[in-house]
């Protein structure tokens, strides 16, 4: 499921961009000031940013910067001033939209962002023995497609996402099991861990390391 990050200070706007978000199938993050959507994205990784450029604490631009490309970015403002349009794409935002704006215009937009980021990426990893591709969700071993679950598919979101980097049990377990982490430990992390490195993992080829006591990291 792709998430979507709004950072809109109009509680009663958020809040109807995201319920329209979670219609078509989305996963939603709301916030309402640059610090409160820096805290979100750190935690979660969105997939897309809807962004407004007025913000209590400061400006869109200021978060884009921030952001370096990593995520695309959508702009949601009431000014439609030139040079603001300008700063957004040169900034490199994905699009501009001016308040008001009609839902099923904005829904388009963000299909049309997404695909066309698929279609940039491709395949985030591929060594000729392993290929994962996370914008079509498609995992293959030796070429043949490789039936992983939605949780397996997300640790080699997670892990890829945080190449080399140790991923403690805790930032996993809450990462996966968003808002219930309580009710999970590390002994179901480790059981779904192993079931997914029996399915990409032979004697030759190891992309995940548990780091005894600490976490898993992606060494492929």
């Amino acid at each position: 499921m792709q998430k979507i990050l709004v950072v809109e200070d109009d509680w009663e706007l958020n809040d109807g961009i995201c319920y329209v978000l979670r219609q078509e199938g989305f996963e939603t993050l709301s916030a309402h000031s640059l610090a409160e959507g820096r805290k979100q994205y750190e935690l979660h990784e969105a997939d897309l940013v809807l962004l407004d450029v007025n913000l209590p604490d400061g400006d869109g631009f200021a978060f884009c910067r921030w952001l370096g490309g990593r995520t695309p970015v959508l702009f949601l403002t009431a000014r439609d001033l030139e040079e603001d349009a300008l700063q957004g794409y040169e900034l490199g935002a994905e699009d501009y939209v001016t308040k008001p704006f009609s839902m099923k215009i904005l829904l388009k937009k963000i299909d049309v962002i997404l695909k066309r980021v698929q279609e940039r990426e491709g395949p985030v990893f591929d060594d000729g023995f392993l290929s994962i591709d996370l914008g079509k969700a498609k995992v293959q071993v030796r070429g043949l497609e490789c039936g992983v679950t939605p949780t397996e598919f997300r640790i080699l979101q997670e892990l890829l996402a945080h190449k080399g980097q140790l991923m403690t049990y805790q930032v996993l377990l809450d990462r996966l099991w968003e808002g219930g982490s309580q009710f999970v430990d590390k002994h179901a992390l480790a059981v779904n861990i192993n079931r997914l490195r029996r399915k990409i993992e032979d004697g030759d080829h190891a992309y995940i390391s548990n780091v005894y006591g600490m976490g898993y990291q992606w060494i492929g």
